[in-house]
């Protein structure tokens, strides 16, 4: 049972990080309307932060398609697994410190943040119990 909850954390963990794909190849003028969904003010378009948008959500997505992996080949990758739940951990605390520092409205941060914290506690606590002391195959 805990290695089916550990999974679904870790495909969860996978589509929260992986939904970044959206700003590797959206066009400035849907990602600044996604931005102003999101509470930014209007962003005219200037080439550097283009690149790091795109430089950010190609990465946010690379670390989706890991816990991907993770999600799909648990056993194999089990001594990792809690070292993604560690950085769940270590995001969640960076985006609740500087969602409180920029006082933004909870609205903006909290999401981010309990889909950080829950997730990384979650795959630490299931990834203990999950795999038996001698597995070697997928279930």
């Amino acid at each position: 049972m805990k290695l089916k909850l550990l999974r679904l954390t870790l495909a969860f963990s996978a589509f929260a990080w992986g939904v970044s794909l959206f700003g590797v190849f959206a066009s400035w003028s849907a990602a600044q309307a996604v931005f102003q969904e999101l509470g930014a003010g209007n962003i005219n378009h200037d080439p550097m932060l283009d690149y790091w948008l795109r430089m950010a959500a190609s990465l946010f997505s690379l670390v989706g398609a890991l816990f991907l992996v993770l999600a799909l080949r648990p056993l194999q990758h089990r001594a990792i697994i809690p070292w993604f739940g560690g950085f769940m951990l270590v995001e969640g605390i960076v985006l609740l410190v500087q969602g409180l520092r920029l006082r933004l409205s909870p609205i903006r941060f909290v999401a981010d943040t309990l889909a950080c914290l829950g997730a990384g506690a979650a795959i630490l606590y299931l990834s203990r119990g999950a795999f038996p002391p001698t597995a070697t195959t997928e279930h």
